[in-house]
């Protein structure tokens, strides 16, 4: 086993602590005390640091010396020197320039910046620090690059989309211009609106480039992340390197020694003349601290045997003035490798400071702060895209619904209720009679001389015709010409016409359907929720339209699905020209369900109730007894109030035509107004002085 010099020791790390000039040299003088000795070397300045000394105090060491006083050997003067590759590296991987605009955005706060020392000091602490610090930053890339590709994906299906659009907008006013189509308000709100999508289809245009900027963006964010990972991990490789190399000059520096100390003492043997045994026993005493020696202590004594014999045939014959010239000329070359080896240590070790104390924390610190950019620039572009997303959208509602009209246009919504039927069919039969006034067919009336008989003035037939109109503001009621009052139709009619025309408070429908329910569906689950057969509910709708007065709905052709019953008295209330609680109303009513405190609600509500038309006010309070009694089995149907408002909110109290039908915004407060009727049935319909007044209800 090679033996080391006395004092060395090979570490991984550096002590910071120095070296021993005396250490090395120990070993050669315990074969003659009078040998002249080498002067000792200068000894390389390295830099103050220890080994647990943080990444940071590294760029502010004091430069080591560049020149020693005296040369290693051939080998050790030809490579290269970490001190140099310093100086050269100082510009290697000082940053990506081309974030520039991710940094730019940094300092805005979009993305958290900030670089984490602690997490280099336990960098520098571990042996795997350079593979980690590369793993990561391709895994950086590759994600980085998978954001780029969904990004310049988004962007080709929001083109596609964009120029679709246009070219559908572009082509449908071509195609209506050439047809035979409606013109006036229509045609002009029509082109508007194509015009308009038009506009929303730029929105996305634009969007659809911003993708493609951020994804060409980071697409050579990646390239130059790839390009700084090579640079430093090969740094780190080359570094590594050197440092290897100057480990190997050192155990070809410690061989030739080892060779030359052993010459020498086989030439002491040989001078001498001792006996095999007493030169092993001072061998053995000699080199007792020696690692070998302490672990096998027979290996000396053989070792020395082997030696002396091989000296003693080595030497025999010779004078004792060639022994001592002989001696002369090893003492002079064991001297020499033993200043080799010496050099060769303090050069390794000094490599070995330079690396673990500068070079591979600086390497580490670009390492870390690439990964660094490559995540910051990751995210910020991933906020960006959510930003010019919502951005996008906005401008959408912005176009379709304007804050303010005079400034942007009408909305979408704006522009098709622009249009008037009632105009356009008044000036399109004006220019068709002006156009086409000959007469083609034949005439309605005539002279009495050409046989045409005289008009009959029909006063039951005229009355049919008048509007029906009840106080309440805006509640009109239409029966259409021709339509006999006796027809029996239930489903689709005024519901005032339903009770003039039959005689009766409650429409006959609600109140048949409402007794079948009473009778067999109280204990039912999920009534009125639960929706029957479609196909069952148009044949009892039918058949109610047909003959409501001999109908059954008790009978088992209907009742055996209850919820075909309540399917259509559903149907009934939705199928009404207008709802229970009027157009006029709705407002009102809207307004009275907004109050957060329940008794003030409740004493709104019901002064709105108390407006209803006669026909409607009966109705409710029938529907309302009927709904409470439903509500009372909730422990088994299941059917609270909450549940009923939200069935019956928006079919009883509808939104006008001109609001679109179906107002989102109001539909909790429909709910809320249905559902505080039901819950206030008695104070409201029964009894007569449970309204209470405002100045209760504001003290309350």
């Amino acid at each position: 086993m090679e033996q080391y010099p006395d004092g060395y020791v090979d570490v991984k790390r550096p002590s910071g602590n120095g070296v021993d000039d005396d250490q090395y040299s120990s070993r050669s003088r315990q074969y003659s005390q009078d040998a002249p000795q080498p002067p000792s070397p200068t000894k390389p300045q390295l830099p103050h640091a220890s080994s647990s000394s943080n990444a940071t105090s590294s760029h502010h060491e004091s430069h080591r010396q560049n020149s020693q006083s005296d040369s290693i050997n051939a080998t050790v003067a030809s490579r290269p020197s970490l001190s140099n590759d310093r100086r050269l590296s100082s510009g290697l991987g000082g940053g990506m320039g081309s974030l520039g605009s991710v940094k730019n955005a940094a300092q805005e706060d979009v993305v958290p910046v900030g670089f984490d020392e602690g997490i280099l000091r336990g960098l520098c602490e571990i042996d795997c620090a350079l593979p980690l610090l590369a793993d990561r930053i391709k895994q950086s890339i590759a994600s980085c690059k998978q954001v780029a590709v969904f990004f310049r994906s988004r962007a080709e299906i929001e083109e596609k989309y964009a120029r679709s659009v246009t070219e559908l907008c572009r082509t449908t006013g071509e195609v209506y211009s050439r047809a035979d189509c409606k013109a006036g308000t229509f045609v002009s709100s029509y082109q508007s609106g194509l015009k308009l999508q038009e506009q929303l289809a730029q929105n996305r245009i634009r969007f659809s480039q911003r993708l493609n900027e951020m994804s060409d963006e980071l697409l050579s964010l990646a390239r130059e992340g790839e390009k700084m990972r090579k640079i430093h991990k090969d740094n780190g490789a080359r570094y590594q390197g050197i440092l290897q190399e100057s480990e190997t000059v050192m155990d070809k520096a410690k061989g030739r020694f080892d060779a030359t100390a052993e010459e020498l003492e086989r030439l002491l043997v040989a001078k001498e003349g001792e006996s095999f045994k007493d030169a092993g026993m001072r061998s053995s005493a000699s080199t007792s601290s020696t690692s070998t020696s302490a672990n096998n202590p027979g290996g000396g004594k053989r070792a020395l045997g082997k030696a002396m014999t091989k000296g003693g045939l080595l030497f025999k014959g010779k004078g004792a003035g060639s022994i001592a010239r002989q001696e002369d000329d090893v003492r002079a070359r064991m001297a020499q490798a033993s200043e080799t080896f010496r050099k060769a240590v303090l050069e390794s070790q000094a490599l070995r400071q330079e690396y673990f104390n500068f070079q591979l924390p600086k390497i580490l610190r670009l390492l870390k702060e690439c990964a660094d950019e490559l995540d910051l620039g990751t995210q910020y572009h991933l906020t960006r895209y959510a930003f010019l997303y919502e951005s996008t959208l906005v401008a959408d509602g912005t176009t379709l619904n304007p804050m303010s009209a005079a400034d942007e246009g009408p909305g979408l919504k704006t522009i098709y209720e622009s249009i008037d039927n009632r105009t356009d069919f008044k000036s399109y039969m004006q220019n068709y009679t002006v156009a086409r006034g000959a007469t083609k067919g034949p005439r309605r009336d005539g002279p009495y001389e050409e046989g045409f008989p005289q008009p009959i003035h029909n006063p039951s037939y005229s009355s049919q015709q008048q509007s029906h109109n009840y106080d309440n503001g805006s509640s009109e009621g239409w029966v259409p010409p021709g339509l006999p009052a006796s027809s029996g139709a239930t489903f689709g009619v005024d519901l005032g016409e339903q009770l003039n025309r039959d005689g009766v408070e409650v429409p006959k429908v609600v109140e048949k359907c409402a007794q079948a329910i009473e009778a067999y569906g109280l204990e039912s689950m999920g009534i009125y929720r639960l929706s029957g057969t479609t196909s069952r509910v148009q044949a009892l709708k039918n058949a109610l339209d047909k003959d409501v007065d001999n109908i059954d709905v008790m009978s088992d052709e209907w009742s055996a699905d209850i919820n075909v019953v309540s399917g259509a008295l559903k149907l009934w209330f939705r199928e009404l020209p207008e709802p229970l609680l009027t157009y006029g109303l709705y407002h009102s009513f809207i307004e009275a369900a907004r109050y957060e405190n329940d008794r003030l609600r409740h004493i709104r509500l019901h002064e709105q109730v108390n407006e209803l038309p006669d026909p409607n006010y009966a109705t409710l309070k029938f529907f309302m007894g009927h709904l409470d009694r439903v509500r009372r089995k909730e422990s088994i149907n299941q059917m609270s109030v909450s549940n009923l408002s939200i069935v019956f909110g928006p079919t009883l109290l509808g939104a006008p035509p001109e609001e679109g039908g179906l107002n989102l915004e109001h539909m909790s407060f429909q709910c809320k107004a249905i559902e505080t009727i039901l819950e206030k049935y008695n104070e409201i319909f029964v009894e007569e002085d449970g309204g209470g007044s405002i100045e209760e209800a504001t003290q309350a």
